[in-house]
C-alpha cells in the first residue's frame, strides 16, 4: 500500500481538503511542531490502495537572509549586499520547527501532492516542502512520478474532487520568478535602507522613524502619495464665472438651466453674456432629445477591484481587506482571492454559486427571479490565466461571519450577482434653450428597467427632477439670470482606491503584494491614513521622495521598478534566464547606489530644512562617562541618548517610557543608568547606554539592560537579581524587577512572562542561598507589620517562590502561554551562578533534575 504526503498552504486549508477527500472519515493528531495537525484516512491513488496523511505548513517554510556579519549593520558596507554577501535560506519560523516536521510526517512516503496556493507565491512555496521532504522520502529508479501538484480555486466538493483527479507538475519557473523578486528586493532594500537610516539618523534627531526603509516598490508607491502633495501645493486656485438660468415650467414649479459655454475666466466677458440675457423675458426651446441607454452591469471581480472598493466604500485598508479575504476562502465562503482574471470561462458553472443564494434573505428574490428567468452571461473582461474571478461559493449570514468579513463578503456575493443580470436601462432627456443669444440646456434620467443596480443600489442611476413636455418653438418664462462667481479647487490628497489603480496601471507590485507595499508607507511613518482613507504624506516621506528625485529621479518613478516586473513575469513564462535578470537588474540599482552615496548631500541640504540635527534636539537626561556631560534623550523614534561634546549617539529600547535611574552609574564605564518600563503592570529594567550598545561580555547580545548582564559584583546585574529559568522560554531568567515596590514583580529577560508578588511588602530581596528542590535562588522579603500575609503577624520570611507554601500563594503570574518547560525535559537557567550557564566563576553551574522542572512548572500551570 502506497503512503501518500498531502501538504496545503494553511491548517484550516488542510482540514477542509482532508474531509472533503475522505468524506470525513478521517483520524487526526497534532504534529510535532504544535501548529500543524495530521488528517489520515485510506483510500486509492492511480487505482491502487493508499494511506494519505494530510497536513500543511503555516505559509512561507524558508526565507531568504544575509549570511553571518552581512546582517551586522556596523560590520559591512551597504554597497557588497549586491554582489559579495552571499545568502541563504533559513526557516521562516525557528520556533515552528517546519523542516523537521515536514521531515518526520514525509519520511518512508511514495508520493506527495502538493496542495499549495495557486499562485506564484504558492509554486515557491512548493519547492521549498520539497527541498525539506523529498531526501526522506522513498527513492524510486523507475522513473515514476512521486511529486505532484493539485490545482483548484475553491474549497468545494466539486473543485477539490476535480484537482486530485487531474493532478499535475508544480511550475518550476514560476517558483524562480518568486526567488528573484525575493533577492532583489532583499539587496537592493537592505542596501539604500543600512545607507540612509545610518547617514540620516546619526544626524538628525526628529525624524520619528525607527527605519529609513528604501523598497523598489515601496519607494515608488510612496512617490505617487508625493506627486499629488506637490500638486495641491503647488496649485494655485483661479476665479471664473457662470452663468445661471432659470425658467418657469408652471406657477408652482420652475427649472434651473446650464450654460453651455459652462464657465468664463474673464469677468468683463462674463458680464457681457449677462447683459445680453438678463432683459430677455423668455427662453425659446430649440430641441429636444429622448434617447434610451445602459449603464453596463460590472465585470467579473478581481483582487486590485475588491481592494479598491473595500478601501472606498467599506472603510478597510487594503492589507485588512486581504488577510479578511483570505479568511473568507480558507473557510470555504469564497473563491480564491488574489487573482488578476475579470473573465468567466466558458466551462465555468454560474448556477451553481447562484443557486447557493437562493434562500438569503437578503437577495433571494432577485436571484430566484434570475434562475427562473435564465442568466445574463457576463461581460467579456480580461483573462490572466490565473483563477477565475472571485465568486461567493457558499451562501452566509451577517451572525455567521460577523463584523467586517460579513461586509466584504456580502460586496462580493452582490459584485457576482450584478455580474450575472442585466443592464441597467434608462430614459436620457434633454431640452436645449436659447436666451438670447446664448444657448441653456437641461436633462433628465428616468430608468426604465433597474438591470444589476437592483442588487448594486448604491450603482443606480440617481433620480433627477422629471422634464417638462416640450416642442421645438415652445416657449418659457424666464425667472432669473444670474452671473456666479466661484474658484478652482485642488485635488484632494489620494484615496487608497486611487494609489491602488495607479499601482496597477504602472506595474508596481502584484495583485498580492500591493496590500503589503501601502501598509509599508504607513508603518514607516512616510503617510498618515487620514479621514476617507486619504493618504497624506508626512515631512520625512515628502522630503525623501524629493531628495531621490533631486538625486535620481528614476529610483523613485515606476518606470524602472514597471521593468523589472515584466522580467520576473518573463522568467515565470520560462523566456528569460533566472541569473542574467538577477545580475543584469543589481548591476543597474549598484550603479545607482554608489551614485546615490556620492549625491547624498543633495538630499542632506532638503533634510537640514525640514528637521533638527541631534544636538539641536531632545531633552538633557543622564551624564556620559566620558566626559561626564549631560546626555540629550531623543523621544522620536527610534528613541535614543545623545552626547553632544563627544559626538556620540547611543540606542534605547524601543516601545516603553525611559528615565534617570537614580543617578547610579555602571561599575565598568561610569555611565549613569537610565530605567526603562512598558508600563505599571509590565516590566521595567534598568539599563547602561553604553554596555548596551557595547555588551562587555561575550554572552550579553547588542540591546541588552542590566537583567541580562553576568557582571559578577554589580548591584543590577543578572548575576545578582536573576532567581531561575523562565516558565515559558528556553533561554530567559526571571529577574527581580528592584523598582517595582510596593507591587513587586520578577520579570523574564527575554520573553513577556511577569509575575506579580508580594504586594505592599517592605523590601525583596535575592538571598545567596538556593532551593534544595529546584535551585532557584531564594527570596528575602520584609513585609509590613499591618498588612503582612505571614502567620502568626510575622514580617519576614525566606522562601522559594516557586515551592514555599506561603510564596505559593502570594504570586500571579501574566502572559504565559501553555507551552511550560514539563513539555521540553531539563531545562537551563542562568543568574547568579547558579544553573547551566556560566557563573562569575565561569564554570557551568548543575543541571536541573527533570522531575522537578515540572514540579515548577506545574505551579505556574
Amino acid at each position: 500500500m502506497k503512503t501518500v504526503l498531502m501538504v496545503a498552504e494553511k491548517p484550516s486549508l488542510a482540514q477542509s481538503i482532508a474531509r472533503i477527500l475522505s468524506r470525513g472519515s478521517m483520524s487526526s493528531r497534532k504534529g510535532l511542531n504544535g501548529a500543524c495537525s495530521v488528517h489520515e484516512y485510506s483510500g486509492a491513488f492511480e487505482g491502487q490502495p493508499a494511506r494519505f496523511k494530510m497536513t500543511s505548513v503555516c505559509g512561507h517554510v524558508m526565507t531568504l537572509d544575509f549570511l553571518g556579519k552581512y546582517n551586522k549593520w556596523d560590520k559591512v558596507d551597504p554597497a557588497e549586499l549586491f554582489s559579495q554577501a552571499p545568502t541563504e535560506k533559513k526557516e521562516a519560523n525557528p520556533k515552528l520547527n517546519m523542516v523537521k516536521f515536514l521531515q518526520v510526517e514525509g519520511r518512508g512516503c511514495d508520493c506527495i501532492v502538493l496542495w499549495l496556493d495557486c499562485d506564484k507565491e504558492g509554486e515557491n512555496i512548493c519547492f521549498e516542502v520539497l527541498d525539506a521532504v523529498l531526501p526522506v522520502m522513498k527513492q524510486t529508479h523507475s522513473g515514476e512520478q512521486t511529486v505532484f501538484r493539485a490545482r483548484f480555486s475553491s474549497i468545494t466538493d466539486t473543485d477539490i474532487c476535480a484537482a486530485m483527479a487531474r493532478l499535475g507538475e508544480p511550475d518550476h519557473n514560476e517558483a524562480l520568478s518568486v526567488d528573484a523578486r525575493q533577492e532583489l528586493d532583499l539587496r537592493i532594500g537592505c542596501a539604500f535602507t543600512r545607507f540612509q537610516t545610518k547617514y540620516f539618523q546619526g544626524k538628525y534627531g526628529n525624524l520619528d522613524s525607527s527605519l529609513i526603509s528604501f523598497g523598489p516598490c515601496q519607494t515608488p508607491t510612496l512617490g505617487f502619495c508625493v506627486e499629488r502633495h506637490d500638486k495641491i501645493q503647488s496649485f494655485k486656485p483661479e476665479t471664473y464665472w457662470v452663468l445661471q438660468a432659470k425658467v418657469d415650467v408652471d406657477k408652482d414649479r420652475s427649472l434651473l438651466l446650464d450654460w453651455d459655454r459652462v464657465r468664463v475666466f474673464d469677468r468683463e466677458v462674463a458680464q457681457m453674456f449677462l447683459n445680453m440675457t438678463r432683459l430677455e423675458k423668455e427662453a425659446q426651446v430649440e430641441a429636444t432629445s429622448r434617447k434610451e441607454k445602459a449603464k453596463q452591469r460590472p465585470l467579473a471581480l478581481n483582487t486590485v477591484e475588491m481592494l479598491r472598493v473595500a478601501s472606498s466604500a467599506l472603510g478597510m485598508g487594503p492589507q485588512h481587506a486581504m488577510q479578511t479575504a483570505e479568511r473568507l476562502y480558507t473557510q470555504g465562503y469564497i473563491s480564491y482571492p488574489r487573482t488578476e482574471t475579470t473573465h468567466y470561462p466558458e466551462s465555468f458553472d454560474l448556477k451553481g454559486p447562484l443557486r447557493q443564494q437562493a434562500s438569503h434573505p437578503y437577495w433571494a428574490d432577485t436571484v430566484k427571479r434570475l434562475l427562473a428567468e435564465g442568466l445574463n452571461r457576463p461581460r467579456k473582461g480580461h483573462d490572466a490565466g490565473d483563477h477565475p474571478p472571485i465568486t461567493p461559493m457558499k451562501s452566509a449570514t451577517e451572525a455567521e461571519l460577523g463584523g467586517e468579513a460579513w461586509r466584504l463578503y456580502e460586496y462580493i456575493t452582490r459584485h457576482f450577482i450584478a455580474t450575472v443580470s442585466h443592464d441597467c436601462r434608462y430614459l436620457q432627456s434633454s431640452v436645449s434653450f436659447r436666451i438670447g443669444p446664448e444657448r441653456f440646456t437641461c436633462s433628465g434620467k428616468t430608468v426604465i428597467s433597474p438591470g444589476f443596480t437592483e442588487i448594486m443600489p448604491w450603482q443606480s442611476v440617481p433620480l433627477e427632477e422629471s422634464l417638462p413636455t416640450c416642442q421645438k418653438g415652445d416657449t418659457l418664462a424666464v425667472a432669473e439670470v444670474k452671473l456666479l462667481e466661484k474658484q478652482t479647487s485642488p485635488p484632494d490628497y489620494l484615496t487608497e482606491a486611487e494609489l491602488i489603480t495607479l499601482m496597477e496601471k504602472h506595474g508596481i507590485g502584484t495583485d498580492a503584494s500591493i496590500p503589503v507595499h501601502i501598509n509599508n508607507i504607513c508603518q514607516r511613518n512616510y503617510v498618515v491614513v487620514e479621514s476617507g482613507r486619504r493618504l497624506k504624506p508626512t515631512n520625512l516621506g515628502i522630503v525623501l521622495v524629493h531628495g531621490y528625485y533631486k538625486i535620481d529621479a528614476e529610483l523613485v518613478l515606476p518606470t524602472i521598478r514597471s521593468a523589472v516586473e515584466k522580467q520576473l513575469n518573463l522568467i515565470a513564462q520560462g523566456r528569460a534566464d533566472f541569473r542574467q535578470v538577477l545580475g543584469h537588474t543589481l548591476d543597474v540599482f549598484k550603479r545607482k547606489f554608489h551614485y546615490f552615496v556620492d549625491s547624498i548631500a543633495g538630499m542632506d541640504e532638503l533634510m537640514e530644512v525640514s528637521f533638527s540635527p541631534l544636538a539641536a534636539t531632545g531633552k538633557p537626561l543622564s551624564r556620559c562617562g566620558k566626559c561626564h556631560r549631560f546626555m540629550k534623550y531623543i523621544q522620536a523614534k527610534p528613541s535614543r541618548l545623545h552626547c553632544s561634546h563627544c559626538d556620540e549617539t547611543y540606542t534605547l529600547p524601543q516601545n516603553g517610557t525611559i528615565k534617570l535611574y537614580k543617578e547610579l552609574r555602571c561599575p565598568l564605564d561610569d555611565f549613569e543608568l537610565v530605567l526603562w518600563s512598558s508600563g505599571s503592570r509590565g516590566k521595567s529594567y534598568p539599563l547602561c547606554p553604553y554596555c548596551s550598545n557595547h555588551p562587555p561580555f561575550r554572552d550579553m547580545k547588542k540591546g541588552a539592560g542590566c537583567n541580562e548582564c553576568t557582571h559578577p559584583g554589580c548591584p543590577h546585574s543578572l548575576s545578582m537579581l536573576g532567581v531561575g529559568q523562565c516558565v515559558e522560554c528556553e533561554s530567559g531568567v526571571l529577574v527581580l524587577d528592584p523598582t517595582s515596590g510596593p507591587k513587586w514583580r520578577v520579570a523574564c529577560n527575554r520573553c513577556s512572562v511577569v509575575a506579580h508578588c508580594f504586594e505592599n511588602a517592605h523590601r525583596v530581596r535575592v538571598s545567596a542561598e538556593t532551593c534544595a528542590a529546584c535551585e532557584a535562588a531564594l527570596l528575602d522579603v520584609d513585609f509590613n507589620k499591618a498588612k503582612s500575609p505571614l502567620p502568626g503577624n510575622g514580617t519576614r520570611h525566606t522562601g522559594c517562590v516557586f515551592c514555599d507554601p506561603i510564596f505559593r500563594e502570594l504570586v500571579e503570574l501574566k502572559h504565559a502561554a501553555s507551552c511550560h518547560p514539563m513539555h521540553r525535559g531539563p531545562g537551563r537557567r542562568q543568574g547568579r551562578g547558579r544553573g547551566r550557564g556560566r557563573g562569575p566563576a565561569g564554570k557551568p553551574g548543575p543541571r536541573r533534575p527533570k522531575d522537578k522542572m515540572s514540579a515548577l512548572a506545574a505551579y505556574f500551570v
